[in-house]
């Protein structure tokens, strides 16, 4: 376990990795959850405060999943599944080390989001990561 969560906290993060990344299967959705992971370890930029899974889900402006009827109801017990791995430490490239994302419609990613490098592209999403000296926390 990489964090402290609770069993309401593993099924928010089961419904925000669904209301991301269902269309982009099961380690789309793992990627998704990575992220949520990630922001609640960082300790830098916008997530110096973020320590649950609560927190990083709802922290305003983040994640349009929240708004989605995806992120509605009770998650599946494959998605439980999936965040469970999260939680126990599965990362999987491109979102090892990455806290940002977006879906790029099937265009090209940005070389650079909001100043972050990208690490890669899986299916439809861009995934962004700080450099190693100013967010050492999540390498």
């Amino acid at each position: 376990m990489i964090i402290d969560y609770t069993d309401r906290e593993r099924d928010l993060l089961a419904r925000i990795m669904r209301a991301e990344a269902l269309n982009e299967g099961e380690t789309g959705m793992m990627l998704v959850g990575n992220v949520v992971i990630n922001r609640c370890i960082a300790n830098c930029y916008t997530f110096k405060d973020i320590r649950t899974i609560t927190d990083a889900i709802y922290q305003k402006n983040q994640f349009s999943g929240i708004n989605n009827s995806l992120f509605s109801g009770k998650p599946t017990s494959l998605e439980k599944r999936l965040a469970d791995k999260v939680l126990n430490g599965e990362f999987y490239y491109p979102a090892t080390h990455a806290l940002w994302f977006y879906a790029s419609n099937d265009d090209p990613c940005k070389d650079t989001w909001y100043n972050q490098k990208l690490s890669g592209k899986y299916k439809n999403h861009c995934f962004y990561m700080p450099k190693p000296e100013e967010c050492h926390e999540i390498y």
